[in-house]
């Protein structure tokens, strides 16, 4: 599955840069040519500042998390996300800096964080992924309770029919 994906990456590439460059020759003949390259300019310096600052806020609520025996991966998963999207924020193209725009938003972000959450635990099984992330929340509904008996009562059995007709006697042989 994992040299599959590999393959199909070329193919990905490619499809995405003629997606790009079809955005933006929509884009400068919605607002001009020279607006089109000051805003995706705009969006690659914003995308470089914020991947800086990503990262750092990132390795600090590492390390905040580590200090305080608190399982890292929540706030390493976050700042995965927001690394993500400073990256595709800081890469030419409008598409990629939707995308990038997306994953730095806070819903976008917690989104992305639940599912990469949701992969690792796949991947690494629900106790590894408990120690990285903490603990699941479960929610917790009150209603009746569920009694479960421990020894069932032994089912009920109908005699089978009896044989009607002539009967024989006799030895089985083997």
């Amino acid at each position: 599955m994992r040299g599959r994906g590999l393959a199909l990456l070329p193919l990905g590439l490619s499809a995405l840069a003629i997606v790009e460059i079809v955005v933006f020759i929509a884009v400068v003949h919605a607002v001009g040519g020279v607006w089109a390259v000051l805003i995706g300019l705009a969006a690659s310096v914003t995308g470089m500042a914020l991947l800086r600052r990503e990262g750092m806020k990132g390795w600090r609520r590492f390390q905040a998390a580590a200090a305080e025996g608190r399982p890292p991966g929540r706030a390493v998963a976050n700042s995965l996300v927001g690394l993500l999207g400073s990256l595709l924020l800081a890469v030419p193209g409008f598409v990629s800096s939707v995308a990038g725009l997306l994953l730095l938003l806070p819903p976008g972000r917690q989104l992305a964080r639940h599912q990469m959450e949701r992969y690792a635990e796949r991947r690494v099984g629900g106790a590894a992924a408990s120690d990285l992330f903490g603990a699941r929340h479960v929610r917790v509904h009150p209603g009746n309770p569920v009694v479960i008996d421990e020894e069932p009562a032994p089912a009920q059995r109908t005699p089978a029919a009896a044989i009607e007709g002539e009967v024989i006697e006799g030895e089985v042989m083997r």
